[in-house]
């Protein structure tokens, strides 16, 4: 498969068994909250596992179809696939401790997300994106797993709700960050660092302060607001 003279960025950046680790932590964490998700909606064994997998994996795996890196890892990895039935078995049998320490889920979550923002993007630039494409599918795989775990579960896309704290945002200047510095040959371990860091922080201020985005100008709208 050509990847253009891109190659080798992220593998730059960590080695293979740091990568992997870091990614299982990431798929991990983001089980738990579809899990999660799954148990407020009364969802079943079946329906808890298949919300777990989709929130944790749905983000890595459309950018491995859009950028042609198939089969995607999440099939190719067995460690991928049982990763997030491992964390639906515990919500299943420990849901209301994992609820208590629902603070601690969100802050990893939090991490995970800085991650996938930064690998998704270097992932995309060596298989021959240009920047921009890059930075949107790094937002893509941080975001992409939340987005489909909240269609199936029958609920508006948090991202797209004024109500909730800022989510896409964090993960959307990680990803830009990566790409600047790819742009001006500036990225290595410490940046592409920084960036996670960054990433990891803003989501940590805008849960601390309930930071939000603004809604249209001068609004007029009908619908109820949700609480």
């Amino acid at each position: 498969m050509f990847l253009g003279k891109n190659i080798g960025v992220l593998q730059q950046l960590f080695t293979p068994s740091v990568q992997h680790t870091l990614d299982l932590i990431g798929i991990f964490v983001f089980a738990i909250s579809g899990a999660l998700l799954a148990v407020r909606k009364n969802f079943d064994v079946f329906g808890i596992a298949v919300l777990a997998e989709v929130t944790a994996l749905g983000g890595g795996l459309f950018r491995d179809l859009v950028i042609g890196a198939v089969p995607p890892a999440a099939f190719t990895d067995l460690g991928y696939f049982l990763t997030p039935m491992l964390a639906a078995l515990l919500v299943v049998f420990l849901h209301p401790h994992v609820e208590r320490i629902q603070t601690g889920v969100n802050v990893f979550d939090a991490a995970g997300l800085g991650l996938f923002a930064v690998t998704g993007t270097t992932k995309a630039y060596d298989y021959g994106l240009n920047l921009t494409a890059s930075a949107a599918l790094g937002l893509a795989t941080a975001v992409g797993g939340g987005v489909l775990r909240d269609v199936l579960a029958n609920e508006v896309p948090s991202l797209l709700r004024w109500d909730r704290d800022l989510y896409a945002v964090p993960a959307m200047v990680g990803a830009i960050m990566v790409a600047l510095c790819i742009r001006y040959d500036a990225l290595n371990p410490v940046t592409s660092g920084l960036a996670v860091v960054t990433a990891f922080v803003l989501r940590l201020l805008a849960m601390r302060y309930h930071w939000r985005a603004p809604r249209a100008w001068n609004r007029r709208s009908t619908v109820r607001e949700e609480e």
